[in-house]
């Protein structure tokens, strides 16, 4: 039986001493801390299994102190007992995340059983995450796949990156492209792979909170800081920072992250000595970074540096080559995943992804090839299942077909006195109702929509009860024949 380590955090010592003699003779290990102060200080030195925290501490709230330690650990299990036991703070415990709630003075075997409960659950949870789900197996990142001379490119100059230790790259790219997995894939590649590779997105972190995410900080280096925490770059030594959509990184920002290219070193907030920066950077945008800094949006030095060595990824509408080499790796990747046995995609499917401009990109084929697979009973993917990817683009052919697969654009002349669009939204759905007696799965279909997306356009236009049930088929005929009256 392993042994448990539990902290108790109260400034009653006779309480203290009662709890912890009780519970020691389980066999588990008790410290004791009088403060907030010294429950930081053994979380550092202790390492505790489980926290027991009084709701009044003489430095802190203990729903404070609670809220810090979850911060510092989030897997950390606590308990909150109170002799000021009541309704209002029970909710407000248990709202904020409290594993349990115990009133003083305690019963023992009621702390017994809630440590044993919360320890147990901590078990099942360790064994389920070291467990293989049977119906659905862990999903892995997915990988480059592509065998057209773009691609076969590209995959050699991540070699070179990875092989001469290149300490600064750029990945450019239209979102959905794979700068993501290009990343990856030049840090497993490279001597570096056995270190960490730590991901930062530019576009999600506040301005005010990113210096700390990247450099860390000394402890009282603001209001807040209450013990020392490291920051991306010294997390990562060895290995890799990927700097994900750098072009949304501030101004203020960008001018520290170039002392660190240049210098390899930084400080921590708040700290005087400098720590050097033994990482490489791979920084990636979607966004035009000569056109940026021409808007004064990015810096200039910025770039120079980071354009040591620039990697450009090409859209999938310039490497349609690559499609169906894609699609069967992400087959094979789903079937694993999900547990079919899905063996490929029909001729006439792969023909309409081909002729279709991905503006999503791999992002996009990926998801098409799964929302078929959900949707797809046989052994292979048939064009039904690719609804939005089969509508190619083809100007000069007139919308005179009604099934979504082989749909056109709708080549419109606009009147010289032009049209109210909402109009001519409501009027197509009109016909495509009445078209098939009301039906909203295959007028959907007929439109190119999603079934809650007809729905709530049906409310939008006060279309709810169109057509009226016996003037259903009189109206689908009237609709098809001024459909043929047009040509």
């Amino acid at each position: 039986m392993s042994t448990n380590k539990i902290l108790i955090v109260d400034s009653d010592n006779v309480f203290c001493y009662s709890l912890a003699k009780m519970l020691s003779t389980s066999g588990d290990v008790i410290e004791i801390a009088e403060t907030a102060a010294e429950a930081f200080l053994k979380l550092e030195t202790f390492n505790p299994d489980l926290a027991i925290l009084d709701a009044n501490l003489p430095d802190i709230d203990g729903l404070q102190l609670f809220t810090q330690l979850k911060i510092i650990d989030n897997r950390l299990p606590i308990i909150l007992m109170s002799s000021d036991f009541h309704s209002d703070l029970a909710f407000k415990a248990f709202n904020l995340g409290v594993d349990d709630y115990i009133g003083k003075p305690f019963i023992y075997e009621l702390v017994e059983q809630s440590i044993k409960k919360i320890f147990a659950k901590k078990r099942i949870k360790s064994n389920v995450s070291n467990c293989k789900p049977r119906l659905r197996k862990k999903h892995l990142p997915d990988q480059l796949v592509g065998n057209c001379p773009s691609m076969v490119d590209l995959f050699k100059t991540m070699n070179n990156c990875a092989q001469q230790d290149c300490k600064t790259i750029l990945l450019l790219g239209e979102s959905g492209t794979g700068k993501e997995l290009v990343a990856h894939g030049i840090h497993d590649i490279s001597a570096r792979c056995s270190a960490p590779m730590i991901e930062v997105n530019c576009a999600s972190i506040p301005e005010n909170l990113m210096e700390n995410e990247l450099f860390g900080h000394e402890k009282g280096a603001y209001t807040d800081a209450g013990s020392r925490e490291i920051g991306v770059f010294e997390q990562a030594e060895g290995g890799t920072v990927f700097l994900d959509e750098i072009g949304d990184m501030p101004l203020n920002m960008q001018a520290k992250v170039l002392k660190v290219i240049e210098n390899r070193k930084f400080r921590r907030l708040g700290g005087s000595k400098e720590i050097e920066a033994n990482i490489r950077i791979i920084a990636a945008t979607n966004q035009d970074l000569a056109k940026m800094v021409k808007d004064k949006t990015f810096r200039r030095d910025l770039l120079y540096r980071l354009n040591m060595m620039t990697i450009v990824l090409k859209p999938l509408r310039d490497r349609k080559r690559c499609i169906p080499s894609m699609v069967e790796y992400f087959i094979d990747r789903l079937n694993n995943e999900y547990g079919r046995s899905v063996d490929g995609i029909a001729k006439e499917a792969v023909s309409a992804l081909m002729d279709y401009d991905w503006p999503g990109n791999v992002r996009e084929l990926r998801n098409a090839v799964e929302r078929a697979m959900m949707l797809e009973q046989g052994k292979l993917l048939s064009i039904d299942h690719f609804c939005q990817e089969t509508r190619a683009s083809n100007n000069n052919s007139p919308a005179t077909v009604t099934n979504c697969t082989v749909a056109k654009k709708v080549a419109v002349d606009l009147p010289v006195n032009g049209l109210i669009i909402e109009e001519v939204e409501k009027e197509y759905i009109k016909q495509a109702l009445a078209r098939y007696d009301g039906n909203q799965t295959k007028a959907a279909k007929c439109l190119g929509l999603t079934l809650d997306t007809l729905r709530y356009r049906r409310k939008k236009f006060e279309l709810e009860n169109y057509p009226p049930p016996h003037e259903q088929r009189v109206l689908a005929s009237i609709t098809e024949h001024r459909r043929y009256a047009q040509f």
